[in-house]
């Protein structure tokens, strides 16, 4: 067997290293080369692009309220965003915002009284697994339940919702979720 082999690369070996093979091996060497650069200018387009996609796509803020003021001395606030939902509690000289991406909310309640709501997220996240605010407008908290459960539906159908004005997404996002 290893004579066998060896009788191969003999018969191999002289046709690699000729002249004529190598003038193409050049010519292999540098359409590979050239490639090489094609492909790292389309892949520095195509990151390029996708950053640009991510900033469009993050961060619009859909609508924010804030806990009523006279009940609640230092007002917590709920922004909404298209990709997540940020609670800012504050706090004498102090706050804690904390962040839950609209794909892990699995409900939002709302607890209503006579003159406030309380609006409640349920996260399979957080270390709590729930989120609460007190003191919120009753109109407003309903609007942000609407507005987060129409964010998760369209999350869940992978709905690009960036095409979309905030104006328009608010009213396609309570066409969805009428009550």
């Amino acid at each position: 067997m290893k004579l066998k082999s060896l009788n191969i690369f003999k018969q191999v070996a002289p046709s690699i290293s000729s002249p004529s093979r190598n003038g193409d091996n050049n010519d292999v060497t540098e359409n590979l080369h050239k490639q090489s650069e094609d492909n790292k200018v389309l892949r520095k387009d195509t990151d390029k692009h996708k950053v640009e996609e991510l900033v469009r796509k993050s961060n619009r803020k859909i609508t924010s309220i804030s806990s009523v003021v006279p009940w609640s001395l230092f007002p917590n606030t709920i922004e909404v965003e298209e990709s997540r939902v940020t609670f800012i509690f504050r706090q004498f000289f102090a706050f804690q915002s904390h962040s839950v991406d609209i794909r892990d909310i699995t409900n939002v309640f709302i607890e209503s009284g006579f003159l406030f709501a309380k609006l409640q997220v349920v996260s399979r996240t957080f270390i709590q697994n729930d989120i609460k605010i007190d003191f919120l407008k009753k109109k407003e908290a309903l609007q942000v339940k609407k507005i987060i459960e129409g964010l998760r539906t369209f999350a869940y159908n992978d709905i690009d919702t960036s095409n979309y004005k905030i104006g328009d997404l608010i009213t396609k996002l309570d066409e969805l979720h009428k009550d």
